[in-house]
């Protein structure tokens, strides 16, 4: 039943159908984490021992691109992979990399309204994403 929602998901997003593109994407689907490729290809390794790194990351930017996932730049430089549809916001910990999802209807209300009217010189705006950086207090360093 899983199988067949990734699959229709890639068929919806007019993208070919392959294992490789089913196990990327069941597993960012399946982790309550914000991944990494390389966690990524660790995590599927034993099913597809020979899938390169470079097609974890071609098939990520297919992803990203199709509006299926969201990329996220960490304050390290490294990216993360996200699935969740719903709106939502991230807690991303200094000391650990953690990112939690961090979800506020309220906030998301002060925010439409702010921006709503809001007027960008040659720019229109799509989405907004937010990321609040600290630290968790039970991480552990």
């Amino acid at each position: 039943m899983e199988n067949e929602n990734i699959i229709r998901i890639l068929e919806k997003h007019n993208l070919k159908v392959t294992p490789q593109r089913t196990a990327v994407l069941e597993l960012i689907m399946n982790v309550d984490t914000h991944p990494t490729a390389e966690e990524i290809a660790n995590q599927i390794k034993d099913t597809y021992p020979n899938m390169s790194i470079g097609t974890i990351y071609k098939i990520l930017d297919k992803f990203a691109a199709s509006g299926i996932i969201e990329k996220m730049n960490t304050n390290n430089g490294i990216m993360r992979y996200d699935a969740v549809k719903e709106k939502h916001y991230h807690l991303y910990s200094l000391n650990s990399e953690r990112i939690d999802d961090y979800y506020d209807s309220e906030l998301r209300k002060l925010l439409d309204n702010y921006f709503k009217n809001k007027k960008f010189p040659n720019f229109k705006m799509k989405d907004l994403q937010l990321q609040i950086i600290g630290e968790f207090t039970n991480d552990k360093t």
